[in-house]
């Protein structure tokens, strides 16, 4: 089984400004990222667009990627549906294309309970042998899955290995990562809690920021590993205001979408309804950038 830690950038789907998917972009900004050394990448998740996508687009980039990638590092596939079928179907996909694991949402519209969440992570689970990491991020499904049933369901199911919490309760990936020790391991998918994360025994980081600064996501993520938190907290303070900027906007896509264009990336318009950055957030964009990309005297 792939070994998953470390900074996973979370990638856009860049496409042309009539809408179609940038294909050959998207392989270029997936060598981009393996030049970086990052821990692996994620494709088809939120910051991917994958609601605005076509199963049969969503199908294309996880073959695209698992091609592009060559084993070179790990690759997590999102394979989030509003249905357990649909889920499946995703989700067996990525496994037969040969992607190293699967990251898992619940429902999003039906605002399931507990039960029906934990039967939806079950079954889907169940139906591969891909490693799952199940996700909660209540700002986007209308649930904030309790800490029980993340805990139990991975005692259950054994490709469940891993969970991205992306509550905000830093007392969430605490318990889990000590509570779920041997046989679930917590990711964060909180921008502007990461360090935070990491100190309390997060593995990894599903990382929004970590597509505009790599090398400074990696460095945060092997500082806390060397046990060198002077340059870890250093690192984060330059960080931070492009992660507070990420989380509180509401223009995430955009914002990743606009910074892959300012260094010369592959990145375009995001779908409709999405609009782009007004004046204020382009200006405050390329303020940002260019902090963290400026080296400290």
């Amino acid at each position: 089984m792939t070994k998953l830690e470390g900074v996973f950038p979370v990638l856009i789907t860049p496409m042309f400004d009539n809408g179609e998917v940038n294909w050959e972009g998207f392989k270029n900004n997936i060598e981009y990222f393996v030049a970086q050394n990052v821990g692996g990448i994620t494709i088809n998740g939120s910051t991917g667009e994958f609601v605005s996508l076509t199963k049969e687009e969503r199908f294309k980039a996880v073959e695209i990627a698992v091609a592009q990638v060559n084993g070179r590092i790990p690759l997590i596939v999102g394979t989030a549906a509003e249905t357990t079928a649909d889920a499946i179907e995703f989700t067996k996909q990525a496994e037969e294309a040969g992607a190293d694991a699967a990251l898992l949402i619940n429902s999003y519209y039906a605002h399931p309970k507990e039960n029906e969440i934990y039967e939806h992570f079950k079954e889907v689970a169940e139906s591969v042998k891909l490693p799952i990491m199940i996700y909660n991020n209540p700002f986007t499904s209308g649930v904030n899955i309790s800490q029980e049933t993340i805990l139990q369901v991975g005692r259950d199911v054994e490709n469940i290995t891993h969970i991205k919490e992306s509550s905000g309760e830093i007392r969430k990936v605490r318990d889990i990562t000590r509570q779920g020790e041997g046989f679930i391991k917590t990711f964060c998918g909180a921008d502007d809690l990461v360090l935070e994360s990491f100190l309390v025994g997060a593995t990894g980081w599903i990382s929004v920021a970590g597509n505009i600064a790599p090398k400074l996501a990696v460095e945060l993520y092997e500082s806390v590993q060397n046990g060198n938190l002077d340059n870890a907290w250093l690192v984060y303070d330059r960080l931070l205001p492009l992660c507070n900027f990420l989380e509180g906007s509401g223009k995430y896509v955009q914002i990743v979408k606009r910074a892959m264009e300012i260094k010369g990336l592959a990145g375009g318009p995001a779908r409709k309804p999405r609009l782009p950055l007004n004046e204020e957030e382009e200006a405050q964009l390329q303020e940002l950038i260019k902090n963290v990309e400026t080296v400290p005297q």
